[in-house]
């Protein structure tokens, strides 16, 4: 989605400032601070940023704190850190719904008086019977044609906190025999006692996402206000709200909506990313095999590739399922031009050098990336005691396999080489050392070094001078078993949120939803962890991955992108596996 390659939502805004509807160009970002923003909510950022950029406009930060229950400044500095790692910047400021507070009570008041808004005093259940269904239509409330002075009394006392929570709302008057549910005399205010962390306890009744959030799109000036579908429903409801405000609002806003991020193996709910969290499945929202941006970020993912796997899937109101492949693609293809390389070995097995001197060690030179010699070059020593992988060498092989077996060459990379000899195993059967041959004549970088061989190259690291590490291996945290896997439950909670939540806040509609068949999803959703998620390795590596800070990234040749953690000691340097490699063949091995 690179600023040149269309869409339709800019085919819309091109058509929407020829025609004159807007002058300028200003979009926001609006996130909810009550948790920590995941590969989901990245199509509706990048669009939101995108655009104020295509169009020489600007884009606002917004944080949506309309439920104080759930909100944390933790949350809101993170997704500032995850905006600025995406490369964006909010060039129109920094704004809050809590900004707006005092206005939307000063609207509710003034809705009130020309009777579009009254105070009901229905009971949860008693407003979910009165609503009616998807198929019909739902009926009056008994307290909806209260004289408006009383409604504003009641208002005004529940501003004052003389209410218990539960016992009175907010309702605006619009059609209980509406065919959209969101229309149907929806929720704008409830009572909730709980300190808000900007406000503190200036307010115990606190405005309704649906209400909240159009007010504050007007009020900032906002042209365009894209959104994924889930909120097509809620756009009569959005415009009914600006244009009932009209004398008191600058702007009108136009909401445009586009298909949600959905993802294979992947699980982009709050909810149920706090279950795994709080249930220990993992180690914190910043775990490398969590959906966030933050664990994204810490697995060595980079928001380039993350840009790219949002353009590459572009932008459509249909539905899809989006295979995680697709987003290991663009990271690897990122990582593949800004990472050196270096030699590691995961599952080591011992060689040694029959024919290397004892105690004789050669320093040799190594490219630090293939195509980019502005990378410059390293040094690695090579000598009689080696580590290779363990997978590198079979006492049988099979078919097309091309790697160490006795009798067979093989080329170790940048050095030799070397002919396999035989092997030395464990009173249980265990390779414990290979033994080698080494031709002196094909060193890298001499004639003989062309010598034509069947064998593989391979990686290797000097048993003397490698360095301890540990490896931590991904899998994606969800099985794919048959039709399971294209199964979407990305978000299976907003799925329900019809009849029974369309009049409450987006965070309340999650539980709300979530309360109705939860039980049954999260018990599913906790069977479908993939009990292989994670492996943790020891193994060693060239001396050089232990220079730099976390976050650095390697290849580690042969076996996968790799990024420094914050867990490393000096002792112990820990890398993350970002993605692996093409290179399937062990794979096939082990089949």
């Amino acid at each position: 989605m690179e600023t040149d390659r269309s869409n339709f939502i800019w085919d819309a805004i091109e058509q929407d400032l020829s025609d004159g509807r807007y002058q300028e160009i200003h979009t926001r970002f609006p996130p909810e601070p009550n948790g920590y923003m995941h590969i989901g909510h990245c199509k509706a950022l990048i669009m939101d940023f995108l655009t104020a950029e295509k169009f020489g406009g600007k884009c606002n930060l917004r944080f949506d704190d309309t439920n104080p229950a759930k909100e944390d400044t933790e949350y809101v500095e993170n997704i500032k850190k995850d905006i600025h790692w995406l490369g964006f910047h909010w060039t129109g400021g920094e704004f809050y719904a809590s900004d707006y507070y005092d206005k939307c009570y000063e609207i509710a008041e003034d809705w009130i008086r020309r009777g579009l808004a009254y105070v009901d005093e229905l009971s949860k259940d008693e407003m979910r019977e009165y609503r009616g269904t998807l198929t019909e239509p739902g009926k009056n409330s008994p307290w909806r044609d209260r004289p408006w002075e009383e409604s504003l009394d009641l208002f005004r006392r529940m501003r004052a906190g003389e209410f218990p929570e539960g016992s009175k709302t907010l309702r605006a008057k619009i059609d209980m025999a509406s065919p959209n549910v969101v229309m149907r005399d929806p929720a704008m205010y409830r009572i909730l006692y709980k300190e808000h962390w900007r406000t503190g306890n200036k307010w115990c009744i606190y405005p309704m996402y649906d209400f909240a959030h159009p007010i504050g799109d007007a009020l900032e000036g906002i042209s365009h206000s894209m959104c994924s579908l889930e909120y097509e429903i809620h756009r009569p409801l959005y415009d009914w709200v600006v244009e009932k405000s009209a004398n008191m609002l600058p702007a009108r806003p136009r909401q445009i909506e586009f298909a949600r991020l959905n993802m294979t193996q992947t699980v982009m709910s709050k909810r149920y990313l706090r279950a795994l969290v709080e249930g220990g499945y993992v180690r914190g929202w910043d775990d490398p095999r969590m959906p966030t941006l933050t664990a994204m970020r810490r697995r060595g993912y980079t928001g380039q590739a993350i840009r790219d796997f949002v353009d590459r899937i572009g932008m459509s109101k249909a539905d899809s399922l989006v295979d995680f492949a697709l987003l290991e693609s663009c990271v690897r293809a990122d990582l593949d031009e800004r990472s050196a390389r270096a030699m590691a070995v995961l599952h080591p097995v011992k060689v040694i050098l029959t024919n290397w001197p004892e105690g004789e060690v050669k320093t040799l030179t190594m490219e630090n990336h293939p195509k980019h010699p502005e990378m410059g070059t390293h040094t690695v020593t090579f000598g009689r005691e080696l580590y290779i992988e363990a997978e590198d060498f079979l006492e049988e092989p099979v078919k097309g396999y091309k790697r160490m077996y006795p009798g067979n060459e093989v080329r170790l990379k940048g050095a030799y080489i070397v002919r396999c000899d035989g092997c030395e195993k464990d009173a249980e059967g265990n390779i414990t050392a290979v033994y080698c041959t080494v031709d002196f004549s094909t060193e890298s970088g001499t004639p003989g070094a062309d010598r034509k061989i069947k064998g593989a190259t391979l990686h290797w690291v000097h048993a003397a001078d490698s360095v301890a590490i540990e490896g931590r291996l991904y899998e994606p945290l969800l099985t794919a078993d048959g039709a399971e896997a294209k199964e979407d439950i990305a978000a299976p909670e907003e799925a329900e949120i019809t009849e029974e939540a369309a009049d409450l806040p987006e965070e309340e509609a999650e539980e709300a939803a979530v309360e109705n068949s939860t039980d049954r999803k999260l018990k599913e959703f906790i069977r479908r962890l993939n009990p292989h998620s994670l492996e943790v390795l020891h193994g060693w590596a060239e001396p050089c991955v232990k220079e730099g800070d976390p976050g650095t990234t390697w290849q580690f040749m042969r076996i996968g992108y790799f990024c420094k953690d914050p867990d490393s000691t000096d002792q112990l340097p820990v890398f993350n596996r970002t993605v692996g490699l093409r290179d399937t063949f062990a794979k096939q091995v082990k089949k």
